[in-house]
């Protein structure tokens, strides 16, 4: 597993307007080619009536999966350019479909270049992207009383809050970086007069906005 990575944040659509065609990018994040796929024939089978729908996406640890689609524009001035904004970005799991509406005006191959490289630029823009980065998910078990000094430590600290449990004691799990596992148990026994339980638990990705 890496131990970071970018991606996009989640589903997200934008449109731009040249020369009178209209390009509408829409943005998914895609784990698999089966679901690259699948959300290329969603988009077309939604926009069955516009003049092109070209794709791509770059997909695993180390982009061994990516495929881009001109659908009917010339051979590399579509699918080539989106998914070199998505190589110059070092995204990761992440599918493109820019759909064109012929405006009336050809544009040629340089400017279809610029155009669905745009697109796709100002579409990722608008749809978020994220930074994934794989953390240890530590468990803290302490009373009730102790919840209100810990929770304010933690908002205050380097570390992130994933969630709280109100159980019979409370139940506090943060996410920590592995090399900090340590300096973190240490710092809340300290915190808590060794009032509480620390345990480590699984590891997961944190997602942070960039």
């Amino acid at each position: 597993m890496l131990t970071q990575y970018y991606t996009v944040k989640g589903y997200g659509e934008h449109e731009i307007n040249i020369q009178k065609s209209r390009f509408i990018a829409y943005i998914s994040r895609a784990t698999t080619e089966e679901e690259a796929q699948d959300f290329i024939q969603k988009i077309k089978k939604q926009n069955w009536n516009a003049t092109h729908n070209c794709s791509a996406y770059l997909i695993g640890e180390t982009d061994h999966i990516q495929k881009a689609n001109d659908d009917g524009e010339p051979s590399g001035t579509a699918g080539v350019p989106i998914l070199e904004v998505l190589k110059k970005k070092h995204l990761k799991d992440t599918v493109v479909v820019i759909t064109r509406y012929f405006g009336g005006i050809k544009l040629g191959a340089g400017g279809l270049i610029r155009a669905y490289g745009k697109a796709t630029s100002e579409g990722l823009l608008g749809t978020g992207i994220v930074q994934r980065k794989l953390m240890r998910v530590m468990h803290t078990k302490l009373d009730y009383t102790w919840l209100g000094k810990v929770e304010n430590e933690l908002r205050s600290s380097i570390y992130n809050i994933k969630d709280i449990h109100f159980l019979e004691d409370v139940e506090i799990e943060t996410y920590v970086e592995e090399e900090q596992k340590q300096a973190f148990a240490d710092w809340m026994i300290e915190l808590t007069n060794g009032k509480s339980e620390i345990s480590v638990g699984i590891v997961k990705y944190l997602e942070e906005d960039i």
